[in-house]
């Protein structure tokens, strides 16, 4: 399906949709969805060409860090580890994006074999993808131990109407796994899977709303994650079954402070780097408009909550509990324009802060998309 009738099709289907879920549910919620920051890494260029066979042993892979460890999709500082390590690096050159993974695993299950099947009823791994940011038009992609896949594009966060694609493809992709142990056999005791995947920058392009491949400092938001089912052996001894009523764990390289992958604003920030892999280091470097996507998801938040106990949306920023911040690069308060069913928040840059010739307002609406957009005060 083309990107643009998908575009269409999400926008006539938002129009029908509603949602009811709470962005935080509570006071607490919302607290820890605003203390939980973004985990970073930084992404180096292949050195050399990557085959996709699921084995990492390609210098390029070899030269470059993991991640931190994956942890609990909720997680706080006090939260326990995951019981079993999972953790991942990533690289680029012209043509892809590569991912690969380490899964620790003792017992390697696997039942579904059609592509675009709910991978996550396995035992999975995750990647998602939002090139600019914005929580619009972003890129989830399954995949279980039996390499089975599932691309999917989302116009919206679900708890903005949705909806998901399932027939959009990511093509030209390319995928494999490197199995340590035997799949679906409780007779031995299992090791764990090597995911190694190649996504061509001519498909992420077509929603990135910005250069691909990306250029040197150039930030994506992007989160992996592992779904874990409880299971036992089955009766005959032949193989695995979920335990009856058990739920599945959630495990991410960056926390989400919500049981939810669809929150985008609080996925892990990769910064792309054309310093070959193994070269040296570099770097992260927080993006300065952070501070004020920060504060406007704050009032998404506490506008959805409002217009949850009042059927209306608020232009008073004491309504929402927002008192004054002390923001280093933007002008105080926040611009806020509403009607009953539709606002507007924005802040102002105080000084070109990206360099780019423009004096800038980051805005935010009712459907969660923040923008940048050219102020009448831009420079020459």
């Amino acid at each position: 399906m083309q990107l643009s009738n998908i575009i269409v099709a999400g926008a006539l289907i938002f129009a029908l949709a509603t949602s009811s879920a709470a962005a935080g549910g509570d006071s607490n919620d919302l607290q820890q969805l605003l203390e939980t920051l973004p985990r970073h890494y930084v992404a180096y260029r292949a050195g050399a060409e990557i085959l996709i066979d699921g084995r990492l042993d390609e210098p390029s892979w070899q030269r470059v860090p993991w991640t931190d460890e994956f942890v609990d999709i909720q997680a706080d500082s006090a939260s326990d580890p995951p019981l079993l390590s999972t953790r991942a690096k990533i690289v680029w050159d012209e043509e892809f994006l590569y991912i690969a993974a380490d899964l620790e695993e003792p017992h390697l299950w696997a039942t579904l074999k059609k592509r675009d099947d709910y991978i996550y009823h396995d035992n999975d791994f995750e990647v998602f993808i939002d090139p600019d940011g914005d929580t619009h038009m972003y890129y989830e992609f399954e995949m279980n131990v039996f390499g089975t896949t599932w691309d999917l594009f989302l116009v919206r966060p679900y708890r903005d109407g949705g909806p998901y694609v399932s027939s959009w493809d990511i093509g030209g992709m390319e995928a494999a796994v490197e199995v340590w142990g035997t799949v679906n056999d409780p007779r031995d005791e299992d090791e764990g899977w090597f995911v190694e995947l190649a996504f061509p920058w001519t498909v992420l392009g077509e929603s990135a709303n910005r250069p691909v491949p990306p250029r040197e400092g150039d930030q994506w938001r992007l989160n992996l994650g592992r779904v874990q089912w409880p299971l036992e052996v089955e009766r005959d001894g032949e193989g695995y079954a979920k335990i009856s009523g058990g739920t599945d764990e959630h495990w991410v390289w960056s926390p989400q402070g919500i049981d939810d992958m669809h929150y985008p604003e609080q996925w892990g920030i990769v910064q792309f780097s054309a310093q070959r892999a193994g070269a040296g280091t570099v770097a992260f470097e927080p993006a300065p408009e952070d501070p004020a996507r920060h504060l406007l998801r704050e009032i998404y938040y506490r506008q959805r909550e409002f217009h949850q106990r009042t059927g209306r949306y608020t232009d008073s920023l004491d309504s929402l509990g927002i008192g004054h911040r002390i923001l280093r690069n933007f002008l105080w308060p926040p611009g806020l324009q509403s009607t009953d069913q539709m606002y507007e928040a924005w802040l102002e840059e105080v000084e070109d802060l990206n360099h780019d010739g423009q004096i800038s307002r980051w805005s935010i609406r009712q459907d969660s998309r923040i923008w940048k957009a050219e102020t009448a005060g831009s420079a020459e």
